[in-house]
């Protein structure tokens, strides 16, 4: 299997991220570079010539030197491991397994299984775990790259093992995919259905200039601008907008259009509006102004059940965080049971 240039996956939000709660919770070997660094959510990056007690200090996970008995083939578990406990599980649609700053220490082939397990098993029971998915068959990967590969299946994962052959270093692993959280939180009330953790996601935006739009669905509040979602600024008319596809079929009654950290580039005004399932649409929360560096809270009149709610801008900028709460109708509670199953 080759590696690809990244493709339409990559707008799917990266289910192992560290910020999504994803970890980093078994590796074979770290001798260089410590495992935690494969889901950090800032690109990697490196200063030359800079020398720690382990020699140069590098952002990704770096493994030892392997060394074989002189004469002996390599094995099938020649290879150092790492597992990574995915933030929220889900289907995996791509993988990109970046060897950013790796140059003459990157692995030359990797691999990357799956398996989803119930409950909180400890970490080494995970690791010698049988019945592992390949999701990415060994492929050759290159150096000082952000190597994609797209995945056919539909399963619903929890944990996702990536193998270098034999060693070397690694930058970042992202798991790009759709959530598929477990579906016993969703029973308890009204919950946030847009909510990246809670199996929603961004279907599609006008605009993601600065930063991407699955940011607005994260979890928690935004630390600083980066944060969040911010467009280019418009020179034509018109308004930049993002679609929103809810965890399920529901009916909205609560939003928070969070503007925080954005004081000269928030937009104006904003307005929400809800995509029923055969695709026509009713509104939400008309055209209304809105303040820099605020979180704004509307109650929404329970209306039809919606499937999705493009969020309009005027005209443009950046917003930190959008919450849309709300409870499932049975139909899309029961088709998430089956889902998940």
């Amino acid at each position: 299997m080759k590696p690809t240039e990244p493709t339409e996956f990559t707008l799917l939000p990266d289910l192992a991220v560290r910020t999504l709660g994803g970890a980093v919770i078994w590796a074979s070997d770290e001798s260089f570079a410590e495992k935690e660094n494969l889901i950090r959510p800032e690109a990697s990056t490196h200063q030359a010539a800079t020398f720690g007690h382990k020699g140069q200090v590098y952002d990704g996970w770096e493994t030892r030197r392997r060394r074989r008995p002189h004469g002996d083939a390599p094995g099938p578990d020649d290879c150092d491991t790492a597992i990574v406990r995915l933030g929220v599980p889900g289907v995996v649609r791509g993988v990109i397994v970046d060897t950013a700053w790796f140059t003459g220490n990157y692995p030359p082939e990797i691999s990357v299984e799956a398996i989803a397990v119930q409950g909180y098993p400890p970490a080494d029971q995970i690791a010698a775990l049988d019945g592992w998915t390949p999701l990415v068959a060994r492929a050759r990967v290159v150096g000082d790259t952000a190597n994609a590969f797209g995945v056919e299946s539909d399963r619903r994962f929890t944990h996702v093992r990536l193998r270098i052959h034999p060693d070397g270093g690694v930058a970042r692993l992202r798991v790009h995919g759709e959530a598929k959280p477990d579906p016993r939180w969703l029973d308890s009330g009204p919950f946030d259905l847009a909510a990246l953790e809670n199996g929603g996601r961004v279907a599609d935006c006008s605009n993601r200039f600065y930063s991407h739009p699955q940011n607005l669905l994260m979890p928690g509040r935004a630390r600083v601008m980066g944060d969040g979602w911010e467009t280019a600024r418009r020179r034509t008319s018109g308004n930049d907008w993002v679609r929103v596809r809810l965890a399920g079929t529901g009916i909205l009654t609560s939003a928070e259009i969070d503007t925080s950290y954005f004081l000269s580039n928030s937009p104006g005004a904003a307005a929400l509006t809800g995509i029923r399932p055969d695709g026509s649409e009713v509104e939400l929360l008309p055209r209304t102004d809105l303040l820099p560096d605020a979180r704004h809270r509307f109650p929404l009149t329970p209306a039809d059940s919606v499937e999705q709610v493009r969020l309009d801008v005027y005209p443009d900028g950046g917003l930190a965080r959008l919450r849309l709460y709300g409870t499932l109708t049975d139909a899309a509670r029961d088709e998430l049971r089956g889902n998940t199953a």
